[in-house]
């Protein structure tokens, strides 16, 4: 009896050590059989929604070269010079009255635009490119610069600054609407923006600023101004605009009606034929503001008249952003009859507020520079050509287009504008070349010149032809070129 236990216990032992054995051997068939799976069931199969994941057109057979989207074009190399010259233009102007320049992402949350902007607004309803990324945050591309530069004052402490913080920006904007002359679904705007103070001065500075940049380019400009009062006065207007607009709700368009109860303000700003008509009668916010309003308003015009900016008092004019306090100014063509606006901007005292910011007093403006660019073409303005090279360097011969490539760095690091072609092997076509950028001399080296080590000077004008020294190169083109 006694070995009969025994060997029950051993047995016992044995197969206790062996199930593990079988239940291991039972997942590895469970696997195999699921690997054989090929179709997985309809329930375990997720979307791209779910899985945050895009759903991307199959464009493998698609035909033709891929175009530009709808409303977006490329800058090409002949538009240039007038690029660079409303950049710089545009540059020169902030830096020398004390802004520093800001740049910030052009992707944002849609919550920022949604806060500052508001929800009511063609921008934030109808306008802005946004999409819930890959992890699951709303975003969208920004629509305009004053937002994005507000969210950085407070993201980074600014207000810790000494005030005012005077900063400007210059990118690329996007906004999904009808594509029109002048207006593009990526657009490029210049705008300043001044956090930390109130006074009326800062008001007329950034209307004279926008009335200046247009000024630089050569195009006439005319500042058209309002006010928009405050929160403690605005509410009166605004009960006396609804008053007026609402028995005549029917010849308003389906927007207005929808603006008359959720943002009546906007009803001045409408387009629309019969709206536009209505306008003219519409009271005027300037006989419902405040007397702290009114004399901000009056501080404001008499700086323009002492800063002899041509401006006109709009009583009918607002501004498409729900952010806007007290000041508001458009620019106009100075023949703008029928024109659009070519920038505005104004006051916004809110803003910073409005962002979870402590309260801050703010203004600027922004402008859009394919308008500007749209201006001097059709006024016929031509921009400075900076790019006019001093000197061309011509070659022939290999052991000449080696020389050439060290003279052609000496030349450019002493400050001479230069240019040259080093794939043209004739004479003939280097100097058709020279002559069509305007270039003022033609440096050349043949065989001859490097092995006398000189170089021949032609004068682009006259044609007269001079040997000069190789060592002596950079200085005497120097001398012929201040000269000139």
């Amino acid at each position: 009896m006694a070995q009969k236990k025994k060997a029950t216990k051993k047995t016992t032992k044995a197969s206790a050590k062996k199930a593990p054995a079988k239940k291991a051997a039972k997942k590895v068939v469970a696997k195999t059989k699921a690997t054989k799976s090929t179709k997985p069931k309809a329930a375990e199969k997720k979307s791209a929604k779910e899985t945050n994941e895009p759903v991307l057109p199959n464009v493998s057979r698609s035909r033709g070269t891929p175009q530009t989207p709808r409303g977006m074009k490329d800058l090409l190399p002949q538009e240039q010079r007038y690029w660079q010259f409303v950049r710089q233009t545009a540059e020169n102007l902030a830096q020398a009255y004390g802004f520093d320049r800001i740049d910030t992402p052009i992707l944002e949350s849609t919550a920022l635009f949604m806060r500052s902007v508001g929800v009511q607004t063609d921008v934030v309803e109808k306008e802005m490119f946004s999409f819930i990324d890959r992890g699951g945050d709303n975003v969208s591309l920004r629509p305009e610069g004053t937002a994005p530069v507000a969210r950085a004052y407070i993201n980074h402490g600014m207000l810790n600054q000494p005030q005012p913080v005077k900063m400007y920006y210059m990118g690329p904007m996007f906004r999904y609407e009808r594509p029109q002359q002048g207006r593009f679904r990526q657009h490029h705007q210049f705008g300043v923006e001044i956090f930390g103070d109130d006074n009326p001065v800062l008001d007329a500075e950034v209307a004279m600023l926008a009335h200046l940049f247009y000024k630089e380019i050569g195009i006439s400009s005319v500042v058209h101004i309002n006010s928009l009062g405050c929160p403690d006065c605005r509410p009166t207007y605004r009960e006396e605009l609804v008053n007026y607009y609402r028995p005549k709700r029917a010849h308003l368009c389906d927007d207005c009606k929808r603006r008359l109860a959720k943002n009546p303000l906007r009803l001045l700003d409408c387009k629309a034929e019969g709206c536009a008509a209505l306008r003219d009668e519409a009271p005027q916010i300037v006989d419902s503001l405040d007397d702290a309003c009114k004399e901000h308003l009056m501080q404001v015009l008499e700086y323009l008249d002492d800063l002899m900016v041509p401006y006109v008092l709009n009583p009918h004019l607002v501004r498409g952003f729900d952010y806007y306090t007290r000041t508001v100014f458009e620019l106009l063509p100075e023949d703008g009859e029928g024109k659009g606006a070519l920038g505005g901007g104004g006051r916004y005292d809110n803003l910073i507020e409005q962002l979870g910011g402590r309260e801050t007093p703010a203004c600027g403006f922004g402008l859009g520079l394919e308008r500007a660019i749209l201006q001097m073409k059709a006024q016929e303005v031509e921009p400075p050509d900076t790019n006019t090279p001093d000197v061309f360097v011509a070659q022939l011969g290999d052991s000449a287009r080696r020389k050439a490539f060290t003279l052609f760095e000496e030349l450019r690091n002493a400050g001479i504008k230069i240019a040259g072609n080093f794939t043209k092997n004739a004479l003939k076509a280097q100097l058709e070349i020279a002559n069509r950028l305007g270039a003022k001399y033609t440096v050349i080296l043949g065989q001859q010149e490097v092995i006398d080590e000189t170089i021949l000077v032609r004068d682009m004008e006259s044609g007269m032809q001079e040997i000069v020294d190789y060592k002596k190169a950079v200085n005497e083109l120097i001398k012929k070129i201040q000269k000139s």
